[in-house]
């Protein structure tokens, strides 16, 4: 048995000597070439594109509305996307967004207490009747706000962030901005009507998306049908009907003025499909929610959410050369999704693009080919194919390191 393991170690030092003096006899060639098929099991979406839609073929009664897949922000229906509305209380949806990140960033924490100035006491429309002599912690504000439509808890949030009302909705303006909301003017930060004061449908959609997969734990608040604050003294009960009757419903915000009428960005959740869909100008509450469920319903019944892959999902192993491995797991450096027409799921083509081997040295995470997929030959989603982990090159001291450790590992067997 001894003479054996030598045996096996003279023939593995030989082996190595070779590496050296004759490195091309192991060369292998690594011209490029490209797996196809549907064998792999895939997730989670992302840059389907969908025709932007100015239609009415669901027969709406509201003015504009239109209808976003949440992951991808892909429109999936639309009708006078870009009208420029009054947004009543679907204006705090920028509001909570800049409050969600002061949270973020630390300038703020749910626990601070937030004082309520004259002004804010003294707003009107939606409020709790806040007092000058009572200060609410945030996660009381937000509740407040999202729930029941606040303007005096609003406006105090707004003046604790940037001082006063007119700083903080001029952040709400520049955020606007950065967003790519080109058809919204701020004037205020609670909705209530102002000339001037402006919005699309397109543009509400814009900031629920940013505000849904930015900060998803606002749902916690945007989802409570009924609640109280002041110890169980000031009864909330939530003004978007769809959170009680509605499956699957995350939020998001309502409003309504006498100029406005009746607006709604309204967002949903089933099998893995996030929508939003955002209606304004409906003329009555009834309205308004019976079009937000026809909009919903038919992205529900149309679409899904296809996922393709999750980060470090094992796609292939594959030959190393000239590495103290001899082969190598390569995954996915990302989660993978698409958003598609229902049915058509089995039709989706998986294209994998790599090389016959790698050769040594290889960094974890390093970028050695890609994975389209493809459905009515177009690419919908496509992501990098990196090394799970790092090979160094072989060299006479690491090899003969590793012929070391593989001698002991026979002397203790």
């Amino acid at each position: 048995m001894q003479k054996k393991r030598i045996a096996k170690l003279v023939a593995s030092i030989l082996i190595c000597l070779c590496v050296f003096s004759c490195s091309s006899v192991l060369a292998i060639d690594t011209s490029s070439y490209v797996w196809t098929g549907n064998d792999y099991d895939l997730s989670i979406a992302t840059n389907a594109k969908v025709e932007e839609g100015e239609n009415d073929s669901l027969n709406l009664t509201s003015e504009s509305c239109i209808l976003i897949e949440q992951n991808s922000g892909n429109i999936l229906y639309g009708k006078n996307i870009h009208e420029q509305l009054r947004p009543a209380s679907v204006t705090k949806v920028m509001t909570i967004l800049l409050i969600m990140e002061a949270l973020d960033s630390g300038i703020i924490s749910l626990t601070d207490r937030i004082p309520c100035s004259e002004n804010a006491s003294k707003m009107g429309g939606s409020q709790i009747w806040l007092d000058v002599k009572e200060q609410l912690t945030v996660d009381e504000m937000l509740k407040a706000i999202c729930v029941v439509s606040a303007n005096d808890c609003t406006v105090a949030m707004a003046e604790y962030l940037a001082g006063s009302e007119e700083a903080f909705v001029k952040q709400m303006n520049e955020k606007a901005k950065t967003l790519g909301m080109k058809d919204t003017v701020f004037k205020n930060c609670h909705g209530i009507d102002e000339d001037g004061h402006v919005t699309s449908s397109y543009d509400i959609a814009l900031m629920s998306r940013e505000l849904l997969r930015n900060h998803p734990e606002i749902t916690k608040y945007t989802t409570i049908w009924m609640d109280t604050l002041r110890d169980g003294k000031s009864q909330l009960v939530n003004t978007n009907k769809l959170v009680r009757n509605y499956s699957g419903a995350t939020g998001l915000k309502t409003g309504s003025t006498s100029l406005a009428l009746y607006n709604l960005s309204a967002s949903a959740t089933r099998n893995g499909l996030s929508l939003i869909a955002v209606i304004m100008k409906a003329p009555t509450t009834k309205e308004r929610f019976a079009d937000a469920q026809k909009v919903l319903d038919y992205g529900f019944s149309n679409y899904s959410y296809k996922e393709l892959g999750k980060k470090d999902d094992l796609i292939r192993n594959l030959p190393v050369t000239k590495g103290v491995e001899s082969n190598i797991d390569i995954v996915l450096e990302s989660d993978m999704g698409a958003l598609i027409q229902k049915g058509k799921e089995k039709e989706i083509v998986q294209n994998i693009t790599l090389e016959e081997s790698l050769k040594a040295p290889i960094n974890k995470g390093q970028v050695v080919g890609e994975v389209n997929y493809i459905l009515e030959d177009k690419t919908i989603a496509k992501a990098n194919l990196v090394a799970a982990k790092e090979i160094k090159k072989v060299s006479f001291i690491n090899y003969s390191v590793n012929i070391i450790d593989r001698w002991f590992n026979l002397i203790r067997d």
